[in-house]
């Protein structure tokens, strides 16, 4: 059986998603967010509006994912974070697999003897994942996942595509 091959460029290119991404991995976090743009200008109501076509949503948001990108990363994180803390099952799994295996870590591979046992390395592992897995599954992390891509996308392109251009952009653009 032949396998389907789905050309990921052909999906991307009209978006310029591969570009868009390219500094985004090659800065540090304190660069990253230098441009974070002040609350103000973010949540700057006189400069909302609904667009008259598609093609100006499509201006809008090529524009504000740019000019906003640390603004859009911020909210993703506090979404992130809220997502966290209003599952607090799955919070609890991340922490007591961090945590695992740090200790199991720190033993530098000799076993773990606690006086009437004597556990190796490869059992604690075990142990752990025998724990962490049906936790992990009983915190339902899809359903967080979903909740948080979506909400993600709602805000970030919801805001990107109500928010108009700054006046001295939008004469800019049409003198050229």
């Amino acid at each position: 059986m032949a396998r389907i091959q789905i050309p990921i460029d052909a999906l991307t290119s009209r978006l310029n998603l591969g570009s868009r991404f390219e500094g985004v991995r090659s800065q540090s976090l304190s660069t990253r967010f230098a441009n974070l743009r002040p609350i103000s200008e973010f949540l700057n109501l006189s400069r909302l509006s609904k667009p008259a076509n598609f093609g100006e949503v499509q201006n809008r948001v090529n524009y504000n994912l740019g000019y906003f990108s640390s603004n859009y990363v911020a909210v993703g994180i506090m979404l992130l974070i809220y997502s966290l803390l209003t599952n607090l099952t799955l919070l609890f799994d991340i922490i007591f697999v961090g945590l695992g295996l740090f200790a199991i870590k720190k033993l530098d591979g000799r076993d773990l003897e606690l006086g009437f046992a004597r556990a190796t390395t490869s059992q604690l592992y075990t142990g752990l994942f025998v724990i962490a897995v049906p936790l992990f599954i009983w915190a339902n992390p899809i359903s967080s996942a979903l909740w948080l891509v979506g909400a993600t996308g709602v805000s970030i392109f919801g805001h990107a595509s109500f928010m108009d251009k700054p006046i001295d952009t939008a004469f800019s653009e049409e003198a050229v």
